[in-house]
């Protein structure tokens, strides 16, 4: 009884210490300045309208930033990229001054964030956008006032961030009312 008394002793240490390295403390999100690069397109993220992303993962030194929401998406979704991450942060555009100054630190953890897809308005590069809200009633103005509808994070469709614009918008051929033709 002794042996086991004094094991159970030696291995409780052992035990609690992995249970603590498992509660690492998460990255706080960095403020958005004028090093910050997308990931994907090389750019100043500050050149560019619409809502940014910054995703933390454990195998990386600094923060990966990007130009779009979508592309912040898509880089959980592909498989090239690092799976451990930490972290998802984007811009919170109810509390954003306009759609061309998103803000450089009101961020959002996109895991508890509710997007706007399907909008009118583009994203940094020119694409789609999922647009970004901490508050539903803001999401909900906005999608009444720029289209689209209201997901959660794991609901954004995996076509709607990896599909190019193009593959999803195809004019569709129309007659004017003097028999020209025309797309929409």
């Amino acid at each position: 009884m002794r042996h086991l008394a004094l094991a159970l002793a030696l291995l409780m240490p052992i035990a609690l210490a992995g249970c603590h390295k498992e509660a690492a403390k998460i990255p706080l999100p960095q403020r958005m300045t004028a090093e910050a690069i997308g990931h994907y397109c090389g750019m100043n993220l500050l050149e560019h309208p619409g809502p940014k992303g910054q995703i933390f993962a454990a195998s990386l030194i600094e923060p990966v930033w990007f130009s779009s929401v979508r592309d912040t998406i898509a880089f959980t979704m592909l498989p090239d990229e690092p799976k451990d991450i930490q972290a998802i942060y984007v811009s919170d555009m109810g509390k954003a001054s306009s759609w061309d100054k998103p803000g450089a630190d009101n961020w959002v953890e996109a895991r508890n964030a509710l997007f706007v897809i399907g909008s009118r308005l583009k994203g940094g590069m020119g694409g789609d956008e999922a647009v970004p809200f901490s508050d539903r009633a803001e999401a909900e103005k906005f999608a009444t006032e720029n289209g689209g509808r209201i997901v959660a994070f794991d609901e954004v469709p995996r076509d709607y961030v990896l599909a190019s614009s193009n593959d999803r918008a195809v004019p569709v051929p129309n007659d004017d009312a003097d028999g020209r033709r025309s797309t929409n």
